[in-house]
């Protein structure tokens, strides 16, 4: 029993890309929720809830890709 350390690299270089998002995203939607009157209050909002919805899909990429690297290394 073995890991593909390729295939984990890849996994831990997304999960390591998905952390400034973690961080970047709620931080954008607050700012433009306390600038409603902004007339770039809704681009910033979606701007902010795409930043998240990535990083919510980085981090799912890249837990699929370390488990799979950690459990199909010994189907090769």
């Amino acid at each position: 029993m073995g890991t593909n350390k390729s295939v984990l690299a890849k996994g831990v270089k997304y999960l390591a890309g998905s952390l400034p998002l973690l961080f970047l995203g709620p931080v954008v939607i607050t700012s433009a929720f306390k600038n409603e009157n902004h007339p770039l209050y809704v681009y910033v909002l979606v701007l902010g809830i795409i930043i998240a919805l990535a990083a919510m899909f980085l981090i799912f990429k890249g837990i699929t890709t370390v488990l799979k690297s950690l459990f199909d290394a010994d189907k090769n």
